[in-house]
């Protein structure tokens, strides 16, 4: 396409816009009140998705070595393990630093278990973190047959639990957003189609006095384009200051606690990015969709 060409295109595509002022408020309205509702919408799942991955990441298989196995065989056990294709990392905790964290999580009441220190009858322990978080039971499983490991624990069902409410919670997310998506672009395009229709004489007559299908169709797509971007300014403004407000009030508060939002920068950026993208898509595609069938003279 020569540039003059181009700019004749996007010139006409304004001045569309500027002739259809009803016609393009309807079009941005339908834009930006679906664009809004997936950008409210993302941005709750995405964070929901963000705190079952950080569960998941918490999760670790804690393997009580044996009290009689010697310096070599907890060498041996820690080698078994490694080795294991599922296993991401194994950490050793000695049985001190056992008793130090059992005395910590009991807060004052844990200072009794001090008595112990000179006798400690808790065992070194392998925590294990395996690659997938999903891959923990097995991995569990494994390790119960290796010598030297005398327990094995990784909170059976509540780990099972967790993974199934976050799986459950995943699918039921990506379901509704692909709804909420189809649902957009199905408003926006009969939103746009109305649009077109209103003109269908103007493009009838361009065709009859040889106008080819692409130079009709162009002004069109820009037209669709523009719609998108405008549509989507509002939308981005709207969750964007909403998302912002939220996160400095909520982060301090959830300080501390596996609960965590993702942080605005460049979460946001990213979101914007998204609903631009698209606005841009969605009327560019509505556009063709319902230019096409009035080219066929």
């Amino acid at each position: 396409m020569k540039a003059r060409t181009f700019r004749r295109h996007v010139r006409e595509s304004f001045k569309s816009l500027g002739r259809n002022g009803w016609m393009m408020f309807a079009s941005v309205s339908a834009v930006t009140i679906t664009l809004l509702l997936v950008g409210v919408f993302f941005v709750i799942m995405m964070n929901l998705n963000n705190v079952a991955t950080n569960i998941e990441e918490d999760v670790e298989v804690r393997v009580h070595i044996d009290v009689a196995a010697t310096k070599e065989n907890q060498q041996v056990l820690q080698d078994q393990i490694e080795k294991l294709p599922t296993v991401k990392s194994v950490e050793f905790s000695p049985k001190e630093e056992e008793l130090d964290n059992l005395v910590t999580s009991f807060g004052e009441d844990g200072q009794a278990f001090k008595l112990f220190e000179q006798d400690n009858p808790l065992n070194d322990v392998f925590v294990v973190k395996a690659k997938n978080p999903t891959d923990t039971m097995q991995t569990a499983e494994q390790i119960k047959k290796m010598d030297f490991a005398a327990k094995v624990k990784y909170g059976q069902d509540s780990v099972e639990k967790i993974f199934e409410v976050t799986s459950i919670a995943r699918n039921i997310g990506m379901v509704l957003i692909l709804g909420l998506l189809f649902t957009a672009m199905f408003l926006i395009s009969n939103t746009i189609k109305i649009t077109i229709f209103a003109r269908r004489t103007e493009i009838e007559i361009m065709k009859l006095v040889g106008a080819t299908n692409g130079f009709i169709r162009w002004p069109y797509i820009f037209e669709g384009l523009w719609l998108g971007l405008l549509g989507s300014v509002l939308p981005i403004v709207i969750v964007g200051a909403s998302y912002y407000y939220s996160y400095n009030y909520l982060s301090e508060k959830l300080k501390g606690n596996f609960i965590q939002l993702l942080e605005f920068s460049p979460f946001i950026y990213q979101v914007a990015g998204l609903l631009i993208l698209m606005g841009v898509l969605i009327g560019v595609w509505g556009s063709l969709m319902s230019v096409r069938k009035f080219l066929k003279v």
